[in-house]
């Protein structure tokens, strides 16, 4: 799918029907052809979660569409809503289907701030050339899509960086050997949490990060894109 504008929207609070055709509706005539709708829902309910303030209960990803009527809509279904405009980086493309049935994955999504001692072009390096490779090769991931942030779309958005989505099978939600491939070694497990934690502390993601898990949802609200 060509992305040329991408938004990605976080959703607090107690949230309404993310599934509602109704709701499509209103976004289709905002202009949305595709929707990526990513809920913490009862099939992820065992899964960790890490907030640093009012959980994110919800990540909604629209393309090409004016974010204000998609804000206007949102309003309707969670009493806070933030917004970004985001450059997409597909590391590892998810299997994918436009039918709004489930993924059948657990989908990590990380809020990532960058460490004020680090300039943002050090900060990109340490996380796109370096640690990528580090966090794919020492977990069991399957599906990975960073979102750069470029600007905030709601004039009380909170500090974020990027926010990335990893898909892990969805086992992992409860068996950290499913969740690391580590194959039920437990030598091995240990030397990839140790080599991924490192890792992910040169980049600041050992503090300051939310963690929320999800269940994917994908539709095609243009049903000429099938």
């Amino acid at each position: 799918m060509p992305t040329v504008s991408k938004n990605v929207f976080l959703l607090s609070g107690t949230i309404g029907d993310l599934h509602d055709p109704a709701l499509h509706e209103r976004l289709a005539a905002a202009g949305v052809r595709r929707l990526q709708v990513n809920v913490d829902d009862e099939h992820v309910a065992a899964a960790m979660r890490i907030p640093t303030g009012e959980p994110v209960r919800a990540v909604v990803s629209t393309w090409d569409a004016d974010p204000g009527p998609v804000l206007d809509a949102l309003a309707t279904v969670a009493p806070t809503v933030h917004g970004w405009r985001v450059d997409e980086r597909r590391r590892l493309d998810p299997p994918e289907s436009w039918d709004g049935s489930r993924a059948d994955a657990l989908s990590n999504v990380a809020i990532l701030r960058r460490p004020d001692e680090l300039a943002h072009a050090e900060w990109l390096r340490r996380w796109m050339v370096e640690h990528t490779p580090i966090a794919i090769r020492t977990q069991a991931t399957f599906g990975y899509v960073q979102n750069v942030v470029l600007e905030a779309l709601t004039p009380d958005a909170p500090r974020v960086d990027a926010i990335v989505e990893e898909l892990f099978p969805s086992t992992g939600a409860t068996d950290m050997h499913a969740f690391y491939g580590s194959g039920g070694d437990d030598a091995e497990l240990h030397r990839r949490l140790t080599e991924l934690m490192a890792s992910v502390a040169r980049i600041g993601a050992d503090r300051d990060l939310d963690l929320v898990p999800t269940s994917r949802y994908l539709y095609a609200l243009d049903q000429t894109l099938g």
